[in-house]
């Protein structure tokens, strides 16, 4: 970024960083990974994932979502409860 960087403060910043950057974006966009892997021009989805660094926010919401949804799965349901047999 030559001596504007420096002064700015973002001369820790490099192009593959700020590819890193991007592709997170897309993939936070809602963007599958093997479409993220064209954009990226990487051989293998692997590679891909590698580059993908959510943020805070993005994981607790993850956490959150499958927390609702064993929530869910363990709530009572309006169907009849078990038989019952007697002898």
């Amino acid at each position: 970024m030559g001596h504007r960087g420096h002064k700015l403060g973002y001369e820790h910043l490099r192009r593959h960083d700020l590819r890193h950057t991007a592709l997170t974006w897309f993939a936070a966009a809602g963007v599958p990974l093997h479409v993220l892997r064209r954009i990226a021009g990487h051989g293998s989805l692997t590679t891909t994932q590698r580059y993908l660094h959510p943020d805070i926010r993005k994981i607790t919401a993850a956490g959150a979502a499958l927390s609702a949804h064993f929530s869910a799965l363990r709530a009572p349901r309006s169907l009849p409860g078990p038989i019952v047999m007697t002898r």
